[in-house]
């Protein structure tokens, strides 16, 4: 056998998918690519990572984080956020544009990159976000480096970025190129519900108040637009199984996302057990709805899972339901809760993997990412499949300090995340230094 030389890591003996089965293979890394998977024992290599018994996965990429940077850092930063998104198997990142200032020029889109730059655990893209005034900008922000595209609230949530009118939302399809990101709720609807929400009311107000028709109309009406004018739109957090039906005829236009917390927190207990804390928006559904979201999943309507990371202080959450903040994290708990999925038969491990990293990378063109293979970047974590454990407070690293799913018993643990070749947590710590960089689309 042909001797190999010159690693920079060796990962030996770790369990990989290929075409649909599983192979022992050992991944050759060098200045931060896999060059090189097979039978590397011969090798030569300046470390070697024994990834015995565990199964190896592209790192998780996840679509959808809040990260607070600039402005709100008391609740999260650049620093903390990736932190988490690391320690939980995530590799790259897309950030919204809902921090102050909002990310609605290419100044405050260039700052968050180069504060990215010193301080991230895992790779990044900013999205750019849309207002009533900047429409006419929007195609040369969303050409900067390390913009994954534009990202539009058609209804009202945290912060102040909201485009309602139709003509505007219309004119936004028509001057930007990358595909779109909505969240769909629809906001005259909002506002005339709100009457609902009172001095008294608790959080089982939330999926009353922001109902299924107000998901439904704002989605139908962004896929008429799409249709209309031949563009493609993505579609955040998905939350009723009326849009799965609806975005099934639209596959040619319309990509979808769900995030863990859909797909396993149900109404109304979630609200009654965790009050304040499961309040997000679109908001946590019941059981018939949460299992249209896995309807979707096994009839490959739904594209991705993407966390939706909205974390808020304590303080913040444990105030009156109507002026507490909606959002929770959940970048450092997307992984291990679909591997408890995993292990609880609702998806395959090859389903998996296209919904936390591959169809991501594919459908937002990323460059490189989403793939185990020669050539693409060493972007990887190892997961143990058997391992039962619980989550812990000690174990979460978001500022905010606390989680939905604390508590939660789970199967599937991510023991170790290497991002660009770089080892940064292994056996659940945190190691090394922050290695993220700016992800590059085609």
């Amino acid at each position: 056998m042909t001797i190999k030389s010159g690693y920079d890591l060796v990962i030996r003996q770790a369990k990989m998918l290929v075409v649909a089965s599983i192979a022992e293979v050992d991944i050759g890394i060098k200045d931060g690519k896999i060059v090189e998977i097979g039978d590397l024992s011969s090798a030569k290599s300046f470390a070697f990572l024994n990834a015995k018994g565990l199964h190896i996965l592209p790192g998780v990429i996840d679509t959808q984080v809040h990260f607070r940077e600039p402005g709100y850092e008391y609740k999260e930063d650049l620093s903390t956020g990736s932190a988490a998104a690391v320690l939980g198997g995530v590799t790259s990142y897309f950030e919204m544009p809902n921090t102050n200032p909002s990310t609605v020029s290419i100044t405050n889109l260039q700052d968050k990159l180069s504060r990215a730059a010193k301080k991230s655990w895992a790779n990044f893209a900013f999205y750019g976000g849309a207002t009533v005034d900047n429409i006419h900008i929007l195609p040369e922000l969303e050409q900067v480096p390390g913009c994954c595209g534009i990202k539009v609230f058609i209804g009202s949530s945290t912060g102040n970025l909201l485009v309602s009118e139709d003509k505007l939302i219309k004119e936004i399809l028509r001057v930007t190129k990358k595909r779109v990101a909505f969240h769909a709720e629809d906001e005259a609807r909002l506002q005339e519900r709100k009457y609902l929400v009172t001095k008294d009311s608790t959080a089982i107000t939330h999926p009353i108040w922001r109902d299924v028709l107000t998901a439904t109309m704002a989605t139908s009406k962004i896929l008429s637009f799409a249709k209309e004018l031949n563009k493609s739109v993505h579609i955040l957090h998905v939350t009723t199984k009326d849009e799965i039906a609806i975005l099934g005829n639209y596959r040619n236009l319309a990509t979808v996302e769900v995030t863990p917390q859909h797909l396993t927190l149900v109404a109304p207990d979630c609200y009654e057990q965790l009050g304040n804390y499961a309040r997000m928006n679109p908001p946590i559904r019941d059981e018939i709805h949460q299992q249209g979201l896995w309807q979707g999943i096994k009839d490959g309507i739904v594209d991705m899972i993407g966390s939706d990371h909205a974390p808020h202080s304590l303080e913040e959450k444990k105030r009156p339901y109507a002026e507490s903040p909606s959002g929770m994290p959940g970048v450092q708990t997307l992984l291990p809760v679909m591997l408890n999925h995993y292990n609880l038969g609702r998806l395959s491990l090859e389903k998996l993997v296209q919904l936390t990293s591959s169809n991501s990378a594919r459908i937002f063109g990323i460059r490189n990412k989403g793939l185990i293979a020669k050539g693409y970047d060493a972007d990887l974590v190892l997961v143990d499949l058997k391992k039962k454990w619980k989550i812990d407070k000690k174990w979460l690293a978001s500022k905010c300090g606390w989680s939905p799913f604390e508590g939660m018993n789970l199967k599937g643990y991510p023991d170790t995340t290497i991002v660009g070749g770089n080892i940064v947590v292994q056996n659940g710590e945190l190691v090394g230094n922050p290695a993220g960089k700016a992800l590059t689309f085609l």
